[in-house]
């Protein structure tokens, strides 16, 4: 999937090189954790981007049923919650055959990964945060103090974020009841 992603721009502009790609999402899980399979790459470009197809894999699956991996064109990280440095404090990723002379890779922190699950919170996105949380990747402390730096930068009804926030957190001290996270006074 990646060398597709590249090949999109070895033509580009020598000057616009490298592109950053930040992945988010399950795919982010899946580099940092192992575990938890998505159909669909989440990521964000340092430069405005265009491609003349769909990015697509085709592949099989342990099971040996035929699977499709695919760049999701649709995803936008400015709706949902986001800290303004995610970007910057992303993980470079090394991808054999991966020339970062023309796409860097990156993945969001697992900070950062969390904090962008919040706004959703879907099941999906509890069981992505309370695996982070098993694996030690982050603890409630720092989850609720990142998320709240980030809250700074939106405008909106901030209040359903918040009250999420407060249920991740209590979630994340039930598998590590030694390590409370300071709430709101």
């Amino acid at each position: 999937m990646l060398r597709r992603v590249e090949s999109q721009f070895r033509g580009y502009n020598p000057a616009a090189l490298p592109i950053t790609m930040t992945i988010a999402g399950g795919a982010a899980l899946y580099l940092l954790t192992d575990e938890r399979v998505s159909m669909d790459i989440d990521a964000t470009f340092s430069r405005r981007v265009l491609f003349d197809r769909d990015i697509e894999v085709a592949y099989r699956d342990p099971d040996g049923r035929a699977a499709l991996l695919y760049l999701d064109r649709n995803y936008n990280d400015t709706l949902g919650l986001m800290h303004e440095d995610a970007h910057r404090d992303a993980l470079k990723m090394e991808i054999a055959g991966i020339d970062d002379a023309i796409l860097a890779i990156r993945v969001l922190t697992p900070l950062d990964l969390a904090v962008s699950k919040l706004a959703r919170f879907s099941d999906q996105d509890r069981e992505d945060i309370l695996l982070l949380a098993r694996r030690k990747l982050i603890d409630a402390a720092s989850l609720r103090a990142r998320a709240e730096d980030a809250l700074k930068a939106y405008v909106g009804n901030i209040a359903p974020v918040r009250n999420t926030i407060e249920i991740a957190c209590r979630l994340i001290e039930s598998f590590n009841p030694g390590k409370k996270s300071p709430g709101k006074v």
